[in-house]
């Protein structure tokens, strides 16, 4: 039945599942090379498997990986950099599913830079909808002021916040590339960009990587672009409201995956967060893609493409 199921979903909704599903499985690669490794030894092996096999595909499709607008480009890549190691950092510190959710937070913050810098406007209810994320939020984080002793360690928590406000000035950077560029070029941008940044750190931290290590960085790199590839696919035969929805799946993997190999076990609050989350960031892409607003809203792409 499961397989039936599967063949009947529209092609859209099927790579966006594949794809949520694929980058689960990284985040787990990820948390297990960050029992033996520092965070940028993590980000290094991903970046070079993502770039060997981005500019493979460029060369490929026949596209020049030169891009139009580089300095965007180069920013676009900054960003990401930055925005990966904050999500990895909290991999390491943090529950699968919590670190998960906290990344997801982003669209909410790229629908606020938005307005800064795309001049877009956002109407009441998607006022409405980032208030009800943030609320959300505060309910996985669960801070100590308000919640008392229990919730996400606070420096833990200020890492995967900073890692999403970061992710959501990429997606805006995303945003105006799309005018210039294509997306082949800046996913490639992306690793071409973050693999000599994460050399110096790997320097200062060195660690030889076990064979297990080895391949669990292997596993990080390849899970990485197969969800690419997936989540391309699907933003390309379907809404961005939709493929948002379907997307949150990969929060569902997360509590899955944590449970199952790490024996994390949601608490109540943090499940209701992370429906609130969900609610709330889907309806502002539902909103977001409606008449009168120009290429609608970013959908929460997964955190491995800050």
């Amino acid at each position: 039945m499961p397989t039936r199921l599967w063949r009947e979903l529209a092609p859209g909704p099927r790579s966006m599942a594949a794809s949520a599903f694929f980058f689960s499985l990284m985040s787990v690669f990820v948390k297990l090379a960050g029992r033996d490794l520092p965070a940028s030894h993590v980000v290094l092996g991903r970046g070079v498997v993502t770039l060997a096999l981005s500019y493979w595909g460029l060369r490929r499709a026949g596209i020049s990986p030169r891009g139009v607008d580089r300095v965007r480009l180069a920013l676009r890549g900054l960003f990401g950099f930055v925005a990966l190691n904050c999500y990895f950092v909290s991999l390491r510190q943090l529950p699968l599913a919590d670190a998960t959710v906290l990344q997801y937070s982003s669209p909410v913050f790229t629908a606020l830079f938005a307005v800064l810098a795309l001049g877009e406007r956002l109407r009441a209810a998607e006022l409405g909808c980032i208030a009800a994320s943030f609320g959300g939020v505060l309910l996985v984080a669960r801070p100590a002021f308000l919640f008392g002793a229990g919730g996400v360690p606070a420096g833990p928590l200020a890492v995967a916040l900073a890692g999403s406000v970061v992710s959501a000035v990429g997606y805006v950077l995303i945003r105006q590339l799309r005018r210039t560029d294509r997306p082949e070029v800046i996913v490639f941008y992306f690793p071409l960009v973050a693999v000599p940044l994460s050399v110096p750190p790997v320097v200062a931290e060195a660690t030889w990587p076990s064979p297990l290590g080895w391949l669990f960085l292997l596993g990080v790199g390849v899970f990485t672009q197969a969800g690419q590839v997936a989540m391309t696919r699907a933003l390309h035969a379907e809404t961005a409201s939709r493929a948002s929805a379907v997307s949150f799946l990969q929060v569902v993997f997360a509590y899955l995956w944590g449970l199952l190999l790490f024996h994390e076990r949601p608490s109540p609050l943090g499940l209701a967060g992370s429906a609130v989350v969900a609610l709330g960031t889907v309806a502002l892409a539902r909103l977001g893609s409606g008449p009168g607003k120009a290429g609608g809203a970013v959908p929460p792409a997964p955190p491995s493409v800050p």
